[in-house]
């Protein structure tokens, strides 16, 4: 985006603001200047008034004229063609010295004395407008003879080339640059306005008409003027120039100078060709893609925002012109484009961006520029006008503090805002609520807004600091859990097992064969997706076994597999399970079993399960399914609470899979979540293992035996284990049961009658509650 001091100064006024501080400013408030450059006018350089102008006597092309340059009258050979049609002049007077070390002297060419020289832009180190001399105008100022060139601050101009980042199209115009600017300044920012000058005027209802037809996605105005010539300023060809903008006919250099003066997007229509029947019939139609469409009656104007029909522009003949401005908020436009084959023009790029909503605004200031004495604009306008949504956010100032990393006072807060264009909803405490202006439709959240006031209190006075990230703690339930069956997977992959993924789904036939609880017939599944997938599992020992018959069937001598999943229960209620599974060989076929590995058994996959989830005791089974073996099944107990069971399969199901010896359990995860564990000390003393050969009878359980020793609570007894069980005809109808115990004190080192003293508890308890006797 180009600017320069003089178009900024239409707006506000800089005369007390230097050009450092504009360069400062700019930078401070987001708009980064690329470069900034001064016109520096020769000395010596006036203006001056041709008084006549004569061919030479010797030289076609060259003229002699009489120019008055305020101190007298000068004789200047002039070589332009337009000098003819001069009035007043840029005269480079003797002595002065222009870009190119060019040093104008008396001369004399072709036998006539010339005292100085008629510049052009380009000879005065201007941007080139063309070939010939400086015309000027009074839009430059008032013109005063003799005056230095240097004097008019339009001429000797600032030319500021800001980067705009994409997001900011409120900036792509003198007036939106000049809003940051006055804010950041602390200026008032002029208002613009323009009252026609011509008396009489026709209405503009007896020459055109509009319709409208869809839901108005656009806001658009028309105006309608006939003109016998369109002039084109000095000022405005010259600043023209200097942000290079191309156009060919005058009315559309006058569209672009205004577009890019005030943001508005305006369009000039040749207005005779679209009349029917002395009149002109224009139609917008808004489509459901957001496109809207031109017309006036079959012929084709354009789409608002994208593109015009070239052939309805006016060119220097016409004398009826159409002048239209417009607006389509830039997400709804964009998004309506995507992805179709749609031909623009060189505006688009400013509608796409966001252009200036206050579409009066634009048409005025077009006026102001298009109304002489040959010009007359007939009276009113036609328009159609969306019901454009203004976003609102809730503003809470402690947390734009936080953003920030300091304090702004909430007055200053509120200051900025408004001078922003931000309408304030109520600001009698720390949250209040801002209505977004709609020319900033990048304006989306708290940050966004937080943004604007960093940038108008200046990156510079932000106290720089560490930036402090306070994360909230997001560890929940969920969290321990995760990381709780994680490390159940990781321990069992590493016992040789491998992890099976099913469906919650199994075949009811399998669940009600094998005993398992079913579904209630009004909480079943009313549409299964096949057959046999027609009801939800309550166990996943079944999804794991036809798992197993699929790896006998591709000859694998052993499976071991685990699966973490969800069961339900009659009513529907999910739990979940660990579900086990160890058929055939306990390990592979090696040098170190001679190919001949051991069959899993009891011992070696309750050692297994062990090894995944810690400490256990088993005790009598209590479940009840057909696939549990009579005699080798118990139910798994972690931390005295019943977590599920372990079993061999019965030998009817392990012979229908065609399996060798195989092995099951099934474990409630939420039994076996640990709980906290405190840290226990470790004595330095020796300690002593004893063992203890009992003779009970057949029926009393492990568990019974266990039981009755922990109930002693001894405090130097750690531990205790069975490790041999033994029975024959000798022993009738008895057993004998051989139990190591640990002992050892924290104290001190155990003296024998310690020892003496644990041993002979254990056995008179056991003699009394199990009818034990040493073997």
């Amino acid at each position: 985006m180009i600017v320069t001091r003089s178009w900024l100064n239409e707006f506000i006024n800089l005369g007390g603001v230097t050009n450092e501080r504009l360069y400062t400013t700019f930078n401070s408030i987001g708009l980064e200047v690329d470069s900034i450059k001064s016109y520096d006018i020769p000395q010596k350089v006036v203006v001056g008034k041709v008084l006549s102008c004569q061919k030479h006597p010797d030289a076609d092309k060259l003229n002699v004229c009489e120019v008055d340059v305020g101190d007298g009258v000068k004789q200047i050979v002039c070589g332009a063609a337009n000098v003819v049609d001069a009035e007043y002049v840029a005269v480079a007077l003797v002595g002065a010295k222009l870009p190119g070390d060019l040093e104008i002297k008396f001369a004399t060419l072709r036998g006539v004395e010339s005292e100085g020289m008629i510049c052009s832009t380009s000879e005065l180190g201007l941007p080139g407008m063309g070939s010939g001399i400086m015309m000027l105008d009074e839009s430059i100022g008032k013109l005063e003879i003799g005056k230095e060139l240097r004097n008019y601050e339009t001429i000797a101009d600032t030319l500021i080339e800001l980067e705009l980042t994409a997001n900011r199209g409120d900036c792509l115009s003198i007036y939106g640059v000049a809003r940051d600017l006055s804010v950041a300044l602390d200026l008032d920012i002029a208002p613009f306005s323009h009252q026609s000058k011509r008396g009489e005027k026709i209405g503009i209802a007896r020459m055109a008409e509009l319709h409208s037809k869809g839901e108005m996605k656009a806001d658009l105005l028309y105006a309608l003027m006939t003109t016998d010539r369109i002039d084109l300023p000095f000022l405005i060809g010259l600043r023209l120039a200097m942000i290079e903008a191309e156009a060919e006919e005058t009315i559309e250099k006058l569209l672009t100078y205004a577009t890019h003066t005030t943001g508005v997007i305006l369009r000039a229509y040749d207005a005779e060709s679209l009349k029917h029947d002395d009149k002109i019939s224009l139609n917008v139609l808004s489509q459901e893609d957001g496109i809207v469409i031109l017309s006036a009656g079959e012929r084709n104007l354009g789409s608002v925002g994208i593109a015009q029909n070239a052939t309805t522009k006016p060119s220097a003949q016409n004398r009826l012109i159409l002048l239209e401005a417009s607006y389509i908020p830039p997400d709804l436009l964009v998004a309506s484009v995507a992805g179709k084959s749609i031909e623009k023009d060189t505006l688009y790029y400013r509608t796409s961006r966001g252009s200036e909503p206050n579409i009066s605004f634009g048409m005025e200031y077009l006026a102001s520029l298009l109304e002489n004495d040959a010009a007359l604009f007939y009276d009113g306008s036609l328009g159609v006008s969306a019901n454009h949504k203004r976003e609102s956010l809730i503003v809470d100032c402690e947390e734009i503090h936080s953003l920030i990393g300091q304090v702004i006072e909430n007055g200053r807060v509120i200051g900025i805002l408004k001078s922003l264009g931000f309408e304030i909803q109520s600001s009698q405490s720390e949250r209040f609520g801002v209505r977004i202006p709609q020319f900033r439709h990048d304006v989306k959240n708290i940050q966004d807004l937080t943004e604007e006031i960093v940038r108008i209190v200046g990156i510079n006075n932000i106290q720089a600091k560490p930036l402090e990230f306070v994360e909230s703690n997001r560890l929940g339930e969920t969290t321990p859990y995760y990381a709780f069956k994680r490390g159940l997977r990781e321990r069992a992959v590493g016992c040789g097992f491998f992890e099976n993924v099913s469906y919650l789904f199994c075949e009811k036939r399998k669940l009600d064969e094998y005993g398992f609880d079913l579904l209630d017939p009004s909480a079943d599944l009313t549409n299964p997706i096949v057959e046999e997938l027609n009801t939800l599992r309550s166990t996943i020992t079944v999804n794991l076994l036809e798992a197993l018959g699929r790896n006998i069937k591709y000859g694998a001598k052993s499976v071991a597999l685990f699966e973490i999943g969800a069961v339900v229960d009659t009513d529907r209620r999910e739990k979940e399970v660990l579900t086990l599974i160890f058929s055939g060989q306990e390990a592979l076929e090696g040098v170190a079993n001679s190919g001949k590995p051991a069959m899993i058994h009891f011992a070696s996959f309750a050692e297994k399960i062990g090894l995944i989830i810690g400490d256990f005791t088993l005790q009598e089974c209590t479940y009840s399914n057909k696939l549990l073996h009579p005699y080798q099944s118990a139910d798994l107990y972690c931390r005295g609470k019943r977590c599920g069971f372990v079993s061999k399969l019965h030998p009817l199901v392990q012979e229908a899979y065609g399996a060798n010896d195989t092995f099951i359990a099934e474990l409630d995860m939420g039994a076996l979540i640990p709980v906290h564990k405190n840290a226990k000390p470790i004595s330095k003393f020796q300690g002593v293992y004893k063992d203890l050969s009992l003779v009970v009878a057949k029926d009393v359980a492990y568990s019974k035996v266990e039981s009755e020793i922990s109930s002693l609570k001894i405090e130097i007894l750690q531990k205790w284990y069975p490790i041999d069980l033994y029975t024959d005809e000798a022993l009738g109808e008895k057993k004998s049961l051989t139990v190591r115990f640990f002992i050892q004190s924290l104290e001190k080192t155990l003296e024998e009658s310690d020892i003496e003293y644990v041993m002979s508890a254990i056995m008179k308890r056991l003699e009394m509650s199990c009818q034990a006797a040493l073997r």
